[in-house]
């Protein structure tokens, strides 16, 4: 079974940074499109940043500007910097292939304290 673990989420407060890491197994990073996800309390899962597998890159616009998704295929990792944090981005925090068909991972909660 496929599994995707993220790390480095955190508090931090408003304005602050954070940087999160997804590690997948190498036999499908490379070869797909990476995205990371939201999901708020009380809301549905949200992809917010998106990497192709030419590093291309797409944004939800509430967060263009803010986040950067970057991709290490030599260390099958996926990454988001998370700059200017906002209360709003507080939430759970997942990685998957684009369309996420692979198995969710815990996911990394991120706090914005106001």
């Amino acid at each position: 079974q496929v599994q995707l673990v993220e790390s480095g989420g955190g508090l931090v407060q408003t304005g602050g940074s954070l940087r999160l890491s997804c590690a997948a197994p190498e036999t499908i990073f490379s070869r797909n499109a990476w995205a990371w996800y939201r999901q708020a309390p009380g809301e549905q899962r949200e992809s917010i940043a998106v990497i192709d597998t030419d590093a291309i890159t797409n944004y939800l616009d509430s967060v263009k500007g803010r986040f950067t998704i970057s991709r290490d295929n030599a260390k099958n990792t996926v990454y988001l910097q998370m700059n200017s944090l906002k209360p709003e981005d507080t939430a759970v925090y997942y990685c998957n292939i684009v369309p996420p068909t692979v198995s969710w991972g815990r996911g990394t909660q991120v706090t914005v304290s106001s």
